[in-house]
């Protein structure tokens, strides 16, 4: 899949200014005979980022149709690359044999509705303050004043100055015992290295941006106080 993905690469992004340069790349992964532009008649531009292996489909042990997602500006979309592997007993080679064809990618999934979680309203409030103390460090890279924050016997990892924590916008905590599960959206400011010293507040690419992320941490009450013992993607939207 990654020797489709690789020639999905060369094969989706040309134009007349690089039409000799494609071909001798091209002939790195054709079959012997086929033609060096693959059908492409040397006009036009076309390009594609964001080149991912998506599925196989074998049709014996030496051929299979292995499908690649690409983005070309703001469609994603497929290509379906015709290969032959050499197997073992050829040197484990593969060649591209035969057209590709771009597809229409496949839309998101439909997502069924699950019942929000009870929650424990009084101990999200407990938490908040706490919480808005973790992330901050969390974000800075203040390893001393982080470990206020988390569980004994634990180390976690900071952003180390990467993010600024700008806000707390949501706490879920369902209902349980001395250790939950929790799940926190957080606001982080998003540095602009690139900032002036006197930024053009009417241009965006000239300030920071903020960006909402969701987390799912495993929180443990210790006497009085709440710490985080783990942190991870929150995986589902969260509420």
């Amino acid at each position: 899949m990654a020797f489709a993905a690789q020639f999905a690469g060369v094969y989706l992004n040309f134009s007349p200014d690089d039409a000799a340069s494609r071909s001798r790349k091209l002939g790195a992964f054709l079959a012997e005979g086929m033609d060096p532009q693959m059908g492409w008649d040397g006009y036009g531009k076309f390009a594609a980022v964001a080149i991912q292996p998506y599925d196989i489909e074998a049709s014996d042990a030496h051929n299979a149709l292995v499908s690649v997602a690409f983005q070309s500006g703001p469609r994603r979309l497929m290509l379906s690359v015709p290969l032959y592997y050499s197997g073992d007993e050829g040197g484990g080679r593969f060649a591209v044999v035969g057209r590709p064809a771009v597809l229409p990618a496949p839309g998101p999934a439909d997502v069924p509705q699950v019942a929000a979680p009870e929650t424990d309203e009084a101990t999200a409030g407990e938490l908040k303050e706490q919480l808005k103390g973790f992330f901050t460090d969390y974000a800075s890279g203040d390893a001393a004043g982080l470990q206020r924050y988390v569980a004994a016997g634990r180390t976690l990892p900071s952003f180390g100055g990467t993010f600024t924590f700008r806000e707390l916008k949501k706490v879920v905590v369902p209902v349980g015992g001395a250790t939950r599960e929790i799940q926190a959206v957080v606001v982080w400011v998003v540095p602009n290295s690139e900032t002036p010293a006197t930024p053009d507040a009417t241009d965006p690419a000239a300030v920071g941006g903020t960006l909402e992320m969701a987390y799912r941490l495993t929180v443990e009450k210790q006497g009085d106080k709440w710490f985080v013992a783990d942190i991870r993607g929150a995986g589902r939207v969260v509420g």
